[in-house]
């Protein structure tokens, strides 16, 4: 077989994790940004909400177009997995059909030229990754599946339910990261806070904290995606404690409504949802950003006003805003007073300006503190400027700062942590200087 790759990972940082699975399965291929080049292309699709499955589909028959005659198309994931019998039919363009538990046998279905859908829910566990996008940092998946009911949410439909990994395995996948220098590492999963407790384990996250800790070289973890009811007080006090983890809290309230909340089967009120959020703001030094749906059937304008106070008032320092999409297989899809697509989008615009603003008003906050950062590389913006976040940030979703590396007589190496002093805000990116070069 002839060894050129170009592969496309879409959706989220789960999907890139799968996607780093599949090219430790194929270093023998070189990779290539030149689909026409290449001999083998595999999109690695997401098939969550509407906008993501048009443009998995989208991708997918751009690709096809510019591909050169003989090689093989492949489209895997949760796309594939989710529509699988009507892609075969639907889409003849794509040579191999794979959805989301062949990962690590990608290189059997191309030996073999065979599409595959496998039941076995898939685990990383001793699966050799190629990392992407980064020297230092690195994402740890902790489990597969979710045991939630959200109204809006069709994922555990086509992934199943909660799977979690093992606390060995993950310390593994950890050291063995490690090892080859990565140092910082975002721990996700679809509901990372109930993390184990398919293994009638309560308090996983607070377990893995403490494993984490024990392995030397780890300097920077952040969890992402905390659902509110399995988010105790007590694993928040937990990572608090830690030396390694930050008080990095990402937890998708979907909505504030009571109501609403109810309907969207999150399990969870509002005073209980803003208690949590109250501790998590109140903690030192602390992040905390959210994800919210506009235009779930039944909501109201009153309903919508008041998630718009809530952000207004709050003081989230990011806040990802998504319109409802009606996904057959869910609740909600079945659901009566549906709102029209003139009043979502609409709606998305208000509370999307309102997350901005939110968003700005915290990067201001910023200046004129002292901060540690981790110097990415160049910046596309001058050729004086480097590109960096600080060390809680996750990367490439919290933002950048442009770091002037002509202020030392030293250069700034790539990768590395520095002390530096935030110094303003040009538009969304804060500017800094380093202090120290040590």
């Amino acid at each position: 077989m002839s060894n050129k790759l170009h592969i496309v990972s879409l959706g989220c940082t789960k999907n890139l994790v799968d996607t780093e699975v599949m090219m430790g399965k194929l270093q023998n291929f070189t990779l290539t940004d030149a689909e026409d080049e290449a001999d083998v292309i595999i999109v690695n699709t997401c098939g969550f909400i509407d906008a993501a499955k048009e443009e998995s589909v989208n991708t997918v028959l751009s690709l096809h177009d510019a591909r050169k005659k003989d090689s093989v198309l492949v489209m895997a994931g949760c796309l594939s997995e989710r529509y699988k019998e009507e892609l075969a039919t639907q889409m003849p363009e794509v040579d191999i059909f794979t959805g989301v538990g062949d990962y690590d046998r990608i290189d059997e279905l191309l030996t073999e030229k065979k599409s595959r859908f496998s039941d076995e829910v898939f685990l990383i566990d001793g699966s050799e990754r190629v990392v992407t996008g980064s020297t230092y940092h690195a994402y740890i998946k902790l489990s597969e599946g979710c045991n939630q009911v959200c109204s809006f949410c069709a994922i555990p439909s086509f992934k199943g339910k909660l799977n979690s990994r093992n606390l060995d395995s993950i310390a593994k996948e950890v050291e063995g990261l490690v090892a080859k220098g990565y140092y910082d590492f975002s721990f996700v999963s679809q509901d990372s806070s109930s993390f184990m407790r398919d293994q009638n384990i309560k308090d996983g996250l607070s377990l893995l904290i403490q494993r984490i800790e024990l392995i030397e070289g780890v300097k920077s973890a952040r969890i992402l995606y905390l659902y509110p009811s399995t988010t105790t007080i007590a694993l928040l006090k937990n990572i608090a404690k830690s030396k390694i983890f930050h008080n990095y809290f990402d937890m998708p309230i979907q909505h504030i409504n009571d109501d609403m909340l109810l309907m969207m089967k999150r399990g969870f009120g509002k005073e209980k949802t803003i208690e949590l959020l109250d501790f998590m703001r109140a903690l030192p030094n602390s992040i905390v950003r959210t994800g919210l749906i506009v235009g779930h059937p039944n909501e109201t304008q009153e309903m919508f006003d008041e998630m718009c106070e809530f952000v207004s008032s709050f003081g989230f320092d990011r806040v990802s805003v998504f319109s409802y999409s009606d996904e057959e297989t869910t609740p909600a899809y079945d659901m009566s007073n549906k709102i029209s697509a003139d009043i979502i989008a609409s709606r998305a615009q208000i509370l999307g300006d309102l997350a901005s603003a939110s968003t700005t008003k915290s990067l201001e906050n910023e200046i004129g503190k002292e901060i540690e950062l981790i110097i990415d590389g160049e910046s596309d913006e001058h050729e004086y400027l480097l590109s960096a976040k600080k060390t809680i940030w996750a990367p490439e979703i919290d933002g950048e700062i442009y770091v002037n590396d002509r202020t030392k007589d030293k250069d700034l190496e790539f990768g590395k942590i520095y002390k530096a002093k935030v110094t303003g805000l040009v538009g969304s990116i804060l500017t800094a200087t380093v202090e120290n070069t040590d």
